[in-house]
């Protein structure tokens, strides 16, 4: 992979940094509601909020991808951020 251009999120760095701190304490209330053996239900429900929270981020990322890293090497000539980005999204759908 080449990771020589600065990335396209560098922008958005504070946004992104942020989220992933109000994911990384959600994880930990998720912790904590196990270990409290807090009903199956509730927990659940929790997960489902991280992985959005999640996929939220991993647009964002991928947006800034496309409109920086893809749109400069289209405009290169070249088209192998395309594939690149296409595999990160086949990736996600996935996920």
């Amino acid at each position: 992979m080449d990771h020589v251009h600065t990335p396209g999120y560098t922008g958005d760095k504070a946004a992104i940094t942020q989220r992933l701190r109000r994911i990384e304490g959600q994880v930990r209330g998720l912790q904590r509601m196990v270990d409290e053996d807090t009903y199956c239900i509730d927990v659940l429900t929790q997960v489902s909020a991280v992985t959005r929270a999640l996929q939220g981020v991993a647009m964002l990322l991928l947006d800034d991808h496309v409109r920086h890293c893809v749109a400069d090497d289209v405009k290169a000539g070249s088209d192998e951020k395309i594939a690149e980005a296409m595999e990160a999204i086949n990736r996600l759908v996935r996920s």
